[in-house]
This record gives C-alpha cells, sequence and structure tokens, in this order.
C-alpha cells in the first residue's frame, strides 16, 4: 500500500482521540467548491416602499425592472424590536400589485441572491411579529412589509456525489462490522495526513454508506461516504500539498495560493497551532512582510506568520485578532508592528467586489490595531 494519504475515525464530538477505523490511499470526490448562489425571485408582501426601494419601484413601473443593491430585512419582535437580519444581495426590482390582504400596501417583486453571511436559509418571523423593517446596505430606511415570499423556479436540486475512499486498510470496529457483513457501517470523519501520518486537518465528516474490495491491493476495500458536513473547496488540495512536508519552515508560501486558498491556510493554520506554546512577554517586536498583501486573508496570513513563524496563526477576522491579543495566542498586547511595504496593502486593501461584503479597508485595518494598543510602525 502507497503512503496513505487520510485517516478514517469514528466520528465522536466529543472525544479527544477518535479511533482509527481505516488508512486511505486516496480519496474521490472529495473537493467541492460551494455552487455561486443563485438567483431567485421574491416577493415582499404588505409593503410600505420608502427612500431608494420607493426610487427604485417608480422606475421598474416605467422600464419593467430597476436595480436596487443590497436589500436587508430585519426581523422584529412583536414589540417591533430586532431579533436578527437577513439579506439579499444585487437585488432588482420587477415591479408591484396592490397587497390583497390590505389594499392601501403594495406586493413587490424582486429578483435577487441570498447573502452567504445570512445566519439561516429562510427568514421567519416570531408570533405576532409586524414583519419587518427594510434597510439599506448602509442602514438606510426603505420602509417594511409584513411578509417575504420565495417565489419556487421549478429547478431540481443538484446532487454531489459520495465520496470514495480509495485503497483503505480498516482496522477496529470498522474491520470487525466488516467481517460481519453489517449494513450499518458507522458515522466516521476523514483526516488528510502529511507525508509523516501526522494530521493535517478534518476534511469532511459522515456517514459511511458501502464498501466493495479495492484493486489498490489485497485485503485492502473501497468506501463510500456520504458526507454530511461541507467538503472542503478545491483551493485545499494545494494548501494542503504545502503542509504536505509538516508545518511549513519557509515563509510567504501563503502567497501562492489565490484568495480562496489563502482563506483555508487560516483554517489549517489555526487547527494546527501549538495550542500549549506560552506568549511571548509583551512589548516585543514582529515585523510583517507586506509584499503580498493584496487581500483581507492575506494580511491575516502574514500576520500569523510574523507573530508565529511560518504556517503561524493570530486571527482570521478582526473579532478573532481581538481575541488572540488578549493572550494565548503567541503574544499578547502590547507591542510593536513593524510593516514593511505598506503600499502594496494601502492600493490593494478595501477593494469593493461586484456583490457581497466590502472588505477592510488598509486605514480601517490601521485604525483597528491602533485602538487595540499596537504601535504600529511602516518601512
Amino acid at each position: 500500500m502507497r503512503r496513505p494519504k487520510y485517516a478514517l475515525t469514528a466520528y465522536d464530538a466529543d472525544a479527544e482521540d477518535d479511533e482509527i477505523w481505516a488508512l486511505c490511499a486516496d480519496a474521490e470526490n472529495l473537493f467541492a467548491d460551494p455552487p455561486a448562489p443563485t438567483r431567485g425571485t421574491y416577493q415582499l408582501m404588505g409593503c410600505v416602499p420608502e427612500g431608494e426601494l420607493d426610487k427604485a419601484l417608480t422606475r421598474a413601473r416605467a422600464d419593467g425592472s430597476a436595480p436596487l443593491g443590497t436589500l436587508v430585512l430585519e426581523i422584529l419582535d412583536k414589540r417591533g424590536e430586532r431579533v436578527e437580519a437577513w439579506s439579499l444581495e444585487d437585488v432588482r426590482v420587477l415591479g408591484d400589485r396592490p397587497c390583497a390582504r390590505d389594499l392601501s400596501l403594495r406586493d413587490i417583486t424582486v429578483e435577487a441572491r441570498e447573502s452567504p453571511e445570512n445566519p439561516f436559509d429562510y427568514p421567519q418571523c416570531p408570533p405576532l411579529s409586524p414583519g419587518y423593517r427594510l434597510l439599506g446596505a448602509e442602514d438606510q430606511p426603505w420602509g417594511g412589509c409584513r411578509d417575504l415570499a420565495h417565489v419556487p423556479d421549478g429547478q431540481p436540486d443538484l446532487l454531489e456525489p459520495p465520496v470514495r475512499l480509495l485503497g483503505c486498510s480498516p482496522r477496529g470496529a470498522l474491520r470487525t462490522a466488516l467481517d460481519a457483513g453489517e449494513e450499518d457501517l458507522g458515522h466516521a470523519k476523514l483526516i488528510r495526513l502529511d507525508t509523516a501520518g501526522r494530521p493535517v486537518r478534518s476534511a469532511v465528516e459522515g456517514e459511511l454508506v458501502a464498501w466493495i474490495p479495492s484493486a489498490h491491493g489485497r485485503g485492502l476495500v473501497d468506501l463510500t461516504l456520504d458526507p454530511w458536513s461541507d467538503r472542503p473547496p478545491t483551493a485545499a488540495e494545494e494548501v494542503w500539498e504545502v503542509w504536505d512536508g509538516g508545518r511549513p519552515a519557509e515563509p510567504g508560501l501563503w502567497a501562492r495560493c489565490g484568495a480562496e486558498g489563502r482563506r483555508h491556510w487560516l483554517t489549517t493554520a489555526l487547527e494546527r497551532r501549538e495550542a500549549d506554546r506560552p506568549d511571548a512577554e509583551p512589548g516585543g517586536t514582529y515585523h510583517l512582510d507586506g509584499r503580498h498583501i493584496v487581500d483581507e486573508p492575506g494580511f491575516f496570513c502574514a500576520l500569523g506568520e510574523a507573530v508565529n513563524g511560518p504556517g503561524g496563526y493570530y486571527g482570521r477576522g478582526l473579532d478573532a485578532l481581538h481575541d488572540c491579543l488578549r493572550g494565548h495566542w503567541g503574544a499578547r498586547r502590547p507591542f510593536t508592528l513593524v510593516w514593511h511595504d505598506a503600499e502594496t496593502a494601502r492600493t490593494c486593501l478595501g477593494l469593493v467586489p461586484r456583490t457581497g461584503r466590502r472588505p477592510w479597508t488598509f486605514e480601517e485595518l490601521l485604525a483597528f490595531l491602533v485602538d487595540e494598543g499596537i504601535d504600529v510602525r511602516f518601512v
């Protein structure tokens, strides 16, 4: 059997050391990028439009449709207080008609994409709620509506193929279940291994649903895993290849990866961090290599490396960075951060994507660091 890339372990969310059920030579259908958010048609029912929503509705009546941008629906409780927010992005107003329940209100039809930042799949108001407060992306008041309806498009959901684990050498409870001919093989977790057999990070979790003898060698099996967790993105494969020899020893390897790869680098660095490593004494100086900081994930990759060395982790967002600065993550504030080649970040950070959340600008990141007690110097 060739060097196994993966270990299959018993899934136990509470266990510190999961029992290894098999070592696997490879996996098929493991990586999958999340599908691009699809556009859907929605009805804002029982509306009193205001502001830009009212203006877009007027244009849609004249032109057939009108762009609106991001629409935030604040879910209200029975007292009219905010409970949660749910957003539609790249909204286009298609038209309106009188509300059947109240002719003084309007039912407005829009086409839009659900925000990937939404806390749940679909908003639902609590009992006795008056409905939703409608806002723009910068909290501009756009009126309100009593309900939201999704108009189905009739397209079936695409089914992803199961993960196939190839050339697996079963052991323990899995070996026992296979020998007994059991159909229920149990719930399992797949872990990527480096060349020394050490865990790189968790890959996917799911249910073992089938097996066949493997062409990879005598006594080996190919297993079928039906995932219930998200699969790693395709960019994870290039990140894991860099980590194949263990934690990187050379700085800046994260810069080879694209934006999605840099995000996955941060989650890998978090999972592989040395949790028992003591903090350095406050008041130290750390050097931030800014040559490759062209986006927000790149800033946090470079910062983790500056504080904790190649492959190091020191936050992957401002909330996480705030926690790191309090200690137990390698360095405790206050300290000095010497930022080299800052012009790259000054130029690249904060560029507004076509849709979605605007990333932090260079000036906003700098202000955050200063407010947190970090002495930032540029060279």
